[in-house]
């Protein structure tokens, strides 16, 4: 088990997954034993998912196993249930364990898939019809991770059968997950009934997957490097433009990248060749917005548009500012940064929401923040933009600046008492 072979520098802080099978032990007691060479920082995550009546046993395992090494262990409570009925057991314990993971300051994340769990991965993929970014499966390093830390896993290239020997090599002791004999899961059927007849006629089939899994991911690297020379200029919208001069396989691999780098779950084929067609084939000046899942693609004014659903909300929302630095903004599910800089307050939406990137910071001069209150668009408000320009209506500044139909009512309107002095993300009143 070649785990210095991914090369992590010294004093990194390492978090590893920790669930209490073999195969998180293992890993855990690897890494402990490499970490005084390398002045490595350790510590673990558990996850508790609630699923197994042996829940708070695995729990309790892993505080025992981690007090004896000397490592700090968290422990985080998830709550399947909500996303259970909508993603199944497997992708909503997958999805809480993410979150649960990019909570915590380090620089890297490291867990324990091995060399049995890719070629399962491998199988499932493309047993689903995956494509090649699919098909590629997990990487060593650097991989999937939208989180804190650089997702490593040091295992990849090791089997099961070599873990569980260690482990007994060295009288660690492990627990053992009730649901892995449940072959009603795909993955727990294919290594129960699948896997073992594929060894017997293949006995290198792990090896052969993971090379079959470079090779998807060496040909969806290029497929990446192809969609960026097709998108052009780096942008938060992809303009239609870019799209209707490609042949249409070219122009699903650029819509795939661009609904990737907002980090917008993949559409099925059948989604997105439908999403294709509704977006190159609609009125110039139709409103498209496809829907899927939690997301939305839309077009507006020649750019296509990728965004999380937007919350419902009620007209009469407002919110008074008493000097905080930030604020919860729910119509648009975003943050309002305040600074403020002698006599004037600066407002603005938080740099990280892609889709309001484009809107821009505003300049208050501060009068009675008391009486500062944040609202929505009623109809008929007016605004001055600059002392010798005319009153202007809302309604005619929002499109002049282009803000797509969408966000207009859900922009926050700023009043000192009954007047209106500001739109956030468009100007400020003279």
């Amino acid at each position: 088990m070649m785990l210095s072979a991914l090369h992590l520098p010294a004093h990194s802080h390492i978090l590893v997954g920790l669930s209490g099978g073999v195969d998180s032990v293992v890993l855990l007691h690897q890494l402990h034993q490499l970490a005084p060479r390398f002045d490595w920082q350790l510590s673990a995550l558990h996850v508790h998912h609630g699923i197994s009546p042996n829940a708070d046993a695995w729990a309790d395992f892993c505080t025992d196993y981690c007090a004896a090494l000397g490592v700090q262990l968290h422990i985080e409570r998830v709550n399947i249930a909500p996303l259970r009925a909508e993603h199944g057991v497997e992708a909503a314990a997958r999805t809480l364990r993410r979150a649960a993971f990019a909570r915590y300051e380090c620089d890297f994340v490291a867990l324990a898939h091995h060399a049995d769990d890719q070629a399962e991965t491998v199988l499932l993929q493309l047993l689903r019809g995956a494509g090649v970014r699919g098909a590629s499966a997990m990487g060593e390093k650097g991989e999937g991770g939208r989180g804190k830390g650089v997702i490593v896993r040091p295992l990849l290239s090791t089997s099961r059968a070599d873990i569980v020997a260690y482990a007994r090599a060295h009288q660690l002791r492990w627990i053992e997950d009730e649901s892995n004999q449940d072959d009603h899961y795909a993955r727990n059927f294919l290594r129960q009934h699948i896997t073992p007849r594929l060894a017997e006629k293949f006995p290198a089939y792990r090896q052969t997957l993971a090379r079959s899994a470079q090779h998807f991911a060496e040909a969806s690297q290029l497929l990446d490097e192809l969609a960026q020379l097709d998108a052009g200029e780096t942008s938060a919208t992809l303009a239609i433009a870019r799209l209707q001069t490609l042949n249409p396989a070219r122009a699903k691999n650029l819509l795939r990248y661009f609904l990737d780098q907002h980090g917008a779950p993949m559409p099925q084929s059948v989604q997105l060749d439908e999403m294709l067609h509704q977006l190159l084939t609609a009125r110039q000046d139709a409103a498209v917005c496809v829907e899927y899942g939690d997301w939305q693609v839309r077009r507006y004014q020649g750019n296509i548009y990728a965004l999380p659903a937007l919350p419902e909300f009620k007209k009469d929302f407002v919110l008074r500012w008493r000097g905080e630095s930030e604020l919860d903004w729910q119509p648009l599910n975003a943050r309002l940064i305040f600074k403020t800089v002698g006599t004037n307050l600066f407002v603005q939406f938080n740099e990280n929401h892609a889709n309001l990137s484009h809107l821009q910071p505003i300049v208050i001069a501060l009068n009675n923040a008391d009486s500062l209150t944040l609202r929505l668009r009623q109809g008929g408000e007016t605004l001055r933009p600059h002392p010798q320009s005319p009153t202007r209506t809302v309604k005619n500044l929002l499109q002049e600046h282009g803000v797509p139909p969408w966000l207009r009512e859900r922009l926050p309107l700023v009043y000192y008492g009954e007047r209106l002095v500001a739109v956030v993300g468009i100007t400020a009143g003279a």
